[in-house]
């Protein structure tokens, strides 16, 4: 797949160079004195939050980041150059766990923004450092510093506002693809969507927003059923779920479908189900008015009410949109975690 969402990666910064050891030696001038420089400071390994990576999967191909070493000093007092520091370019949402102690280290969700994985060594001091009153002629120096080297994971959490929930075939992706110019895999078998898609609505007179659908979840995701939890943390950081139910199937299957979103949402994060969320019922052009207004009922018995659409027919595409709209600008969502 051409999509990753976790990897587990080493950084390594540069060693200091080593300071140096060496005296004056010109004619006409004795005793000229020590003159070793300083070694230069090893390169950082830097990870910055860039908007043009979408996902990592180039840590495939690589899992080694280290920066250049410093160079060691030289006599009449020349200093050694500094190592060159590593940039590693990181999707923005990149959450940073340290390997061993798996404490999370930074959430780089701001373009640009840096993060100083490994500190290069600092440079050793050269003789002219080490000369007094009593040792005018010392033969010491220092040894550079060794850079700082760990294993990061980086963990994606893809930034959207709105999160598309749902079983399979359910029709996620035919609605991303009607609400955006986003192209889904669509077809009439279960976990078409093997990874998270993502899609931009836009408004006549509003900022657009992110639409992120994610693979279906069954009945059992928690315990590693079908595609599992591994995707959820995608709509983690989403202000706003569309829970997208069937309305074709039987009795009362649409309410059993929406349980078992609750219940799976539940067992990921106990803060996901008291997100704000528009259910959404789809596929009524399958259905008739009576079959509608008796699941609309149902769902008004528990205390959430529903929008009934057709994302295959386009019916009730612009009052989702409106919803939509509606409910991110005039704030009535929480904040993201």
């Amino acid at each position: 797949m051409g999509f990753a969402d976790e990897a587990k990666f080493y950084v390594g910064a540069g060693k200091g160079g080593n300071g140096c050891v060496s005296f004056r030696r010109e004619k006409f001038v004795p005793r000229g004195g020590p003159n070793g420089g300083d070694g230069g400071k090893g390169g950082d390994v830097w990870l910055v939050a860039d908007p043009g990576v979408q996902s990592l999967i180039d840590f495939r191909f690589r899992s080694h980041f280290k920066a250049e070493s410093g160079q060691g000093g030289q006599g009449s007092d020349k200093h050694g150059r500094g190592g060159s520091d590593c940039i590693v370019p990181v999707p923005m949402g990149s959450v940073i766990r340290d390997a061993e102690s798996n404490e999370i280290l930074v959430d780089l969700t701001e373009p640009g923004q840096r993060f100083l994985a490994a500190r290069g060594g600092r440079g050793g001091l050269g003789n002219r450092h080490f000369a007094t009153s009593t040792n005018r002629a010392p033969r010491q120096a220092t040894p550079g510093k060794a850079g700082e080297e760990r294993w990061l994971v980086v963990e994606l959490k893809i930034l959207a506002d709105v999160g598309l929930i749902g079983l399979p075939n359910a029709g996620k992706s035919t609605l991303l693809s009607r609400l955006s110019a986003a192209t889904p895999k669509i077809a009439d078998y279960p976990f078409t969507t093997l990874v998270p898609q993502l899609g931009v609505l836009h408004f006549p007179h509003a900022r657009p927003c992110v639409l992120a659908d994610i693979p279906g979840l069954i009945e059992g995701a928690h315990q590693g059923v079908g595609l599992g939890h591994q995707f959820l943390r995608h709509v983690e950081r989403s202000t706003m779920l569309l829970h997208l139910v069937d309305a074709s199937g039987e009795e009362n299957q649409p309410l059993r479908d929406y349980q078992v979103l609750m219940d799976e949402l539940a067992a990921y994060n106990d803060a996901l189900p008291q997100r704000t969320k528009l259910i959404v019922l789809n596929k009524v052009d399958l259905i008739t008015a009576e079959r509608r207004e008796e699941l609309e009922r149902l769902f008004a018995e528990i205390g959430m009410p529903v929008l009934a659409i057709s994302a295959q027919c386009g019916v009730g595409l612009d009052t989702l949109k409106s919803r939509i709209g509606a409910m991110l600008d005039q704030g009535q969502v929480e904040e993201s975690i």
